[in-house]
């Protein structure tokens, strides 16, 4: 496997909900800034139809101000949200335009998005507001004139990893800031609980990195 690349300083985070960045890559997150590199989260919704049982104008506030926790935690004090509809996201050039100005205006050297593939498994298919996004995150990329050096996703389809054993607590406590949407998700389970689990399972130690535990990634595009 190849290591994720070093010599960058500022990385963007697309993803289209909150809490996104914690059940996948908020332990590498953790990383890059424990070693002085600068994240910034773009988030197309604030997660308002996420919440079962809360209305949407509750449930998106709580969920931001969840999501801003979970984010100052790794490290993380730039975040924006966009107002793109939870549970219908599309890759339509309003998402497109929005995308591009946000990476025109941040100038990551790495643009790190969520998985687009179909599903992480059998039983596991990929959430349609995912698939959307992440199709939208790549039209953006390959419209710009001026493109970031990188273009990752958090995907099962590896091609790089980021060893992240000494940052699995605090991946453990960003996702466990989503209180209100963990504790309504599994009542039965404590948000801790859950948040371990989640951390553990995505971070498992992999053979081909020597027992790491590690974030996967893949890489979708390389400016040349």
């Amino acid at each position: 496997m190849i290591p994720f690349p070093t010599d960058w300083q500022r990385a963007l985070v697309l993803v289209p909900h909150p809490d996104d960045p914690e059940y996948g890559v908020a332990a590498a997150v953790a990383k890059w800034t424990a070693a002085g590199k600068s994240v910034v989260y773009a988030l197309a919704s604030r997660g308002e139809a996420g919440i079962e049982g809360m209305a949407p104008t509750e449930a998106g506030p709580a969920r931001e101000i969840e999501q801003r926790e979970s984010a100052r935690i790794v490290g993380v004090d730039a975040i924006e949200f966009w107002d793109f509809p939870d549970s219908d996201i599309r890759n339509t050039p309003e998402l497109r335009t929005s995308i591009s100005e946000v990476i025109t205006r941040v100038q990551p050297q790495v643009i790190v998005s969520i998985y687009g593939g179909p599903g992480w498994g059998p039983d596991s298919p990929n959430q349609s507001d995912h698939i959307e996004f992440a199709a939208a995150v790549l039209a953006a990329y390959d419209g710009l004139d001026d493109k970031p050096r990188w273009l990752f996703e958090y995907s099962p389809d590896v091609t790089h990893v980021e060893e992240v054993g000494d940052f699995i607590d605090d991946a453990v406590t960003s996702l466990a800031a989503h209180v209100k949407y963990l504790s309504v998700l599994d009542p039965d389970t404590p948000v801790v609980e859950q948040a371990r689990a989640q951390v553990e399972m995505v971070t498992a130690a992999r053979e081909d990195c020597d027992n790491q535990q590690v974030v996967t990634f893949e890489l979708k595009r390389r400016a040349r």
